[in-house]
């Protein structure tokens, strides 16, 4: 009996590669190049679109403005800046972002965990700290990077046309009273 089934998952697994090696498929929908130019040409305009706290909420009170939440939505539902909408990073494409922002002359306005602490839990610091592979360790000694979910928001609102986005800059004590948040767990805090 187990050489019978041996040589069943053993046919199934040789007929599944066999069929993989001889599937010509295109290249996938992915160029390094196109965005390693995406990026240098929105660097300059990101720098200037930094802006403070009281700036961006001086801003988010204005006419056609959206705070833009591009969190899982997990997180989002747990906790966001009032009057946030949602559209987690992972869905954007053209027709999801034209849903959530009536137009390319909306001023957006985007945040992500690593502009707000003193709560871990649901806005985690996106934060990695090198490895150390010789001592197989993390390197305590070494710069961490960052790895905030703004920059790439950033860019790929960039690349899908939207050019009115400006960034919170600061990081944010989640008890700051200017601040207002709702969500499933603001009022369990």
């Amino acid at each position: 009996m187990k050489r019978i089934l041996f040589a069943i998952i053993f046919l199934a697994l040789g007929g599944s590669m066999a069929l993989a090696q001889t599937t010509n498929y295109p290249k996938a929908k992915v160029s390094f190049n196109d965005f390693k130019g995406l990026v240098a040409e929105v660097e300059a305009h990101r720098a200037s679109r930094l802006v403070d706290l009281d700036t961006f909420l001086k801003m988010s009170k204005e006419p056609h403005v959206i705070i833009l939440d591009s969190r899982s939505a997990f997180r989002y539902e747990r906790v966001h800046l009032q009057g946030a909408k949602h559209l987690a990073f992972t869905d954007f494409t053209q027709n999801s972002l034209a849903q959530i922002i009536p137009s390319f002359d909306t001023t957006i306005l985007i945040y992500c965990n690593n502009n707000f602490e003193g709560d871990e839990v649901d806005f985690p610091s996106k934060v990695a700290r090198p490895f150390n592979p010789v001592a197989n360790q993390m390197d305590d000694q070494a710069k961490p990077l960052m790895m905030a979910l703004n920059i790439p928001t950033y860019i790929n609102l960039y690349g899908y046309g939207y050019r009115n986005v400006y960034e919170l800059h600061e990081l944010v004590d989640v008890n700051d009273p200017r601040i207002v948040l709702e969500g499933s767990m603001v009022s369990r805090k």
